[in-house]
């Protein structure tokens, strides 16, 4: 399954910016943590987690994590 951030606003809303990233299935606009967020919000790839200057949500991370299949190390 395919995942993507999208951007929770502040109390000011857009023009705010963004607040937190939220991890979503597809194209979702409802976190993975059960908030819903705006359909035409900003998005991200997933690779971007932990790498944006604005937080993100503790619990879609935790969520994401565990849909996520495990790696195996590339050396023996």
């Amino acid at each position: 399954m395919r995942h993507q951030m999208r951007a929770e606003f502040g109390a000011e809303g857009a023009s705010g910016g963004v607040r937190l990233w939220h991890m979503v299935r597809g194209e979702d606009s409802v976190a993975m943590c059960g908030r819903e967020l705006a359909a035409d919000g900003p998005v991200r790839e997933a690779v971007d987690w932990g790498r944006t200057p604005e937080l993100c949500c503790h619990t879609c991370g935790a969520y994401f994590l565990r849909e996520q299949p495990y790696l195996a190390a590339e050396h023996p």
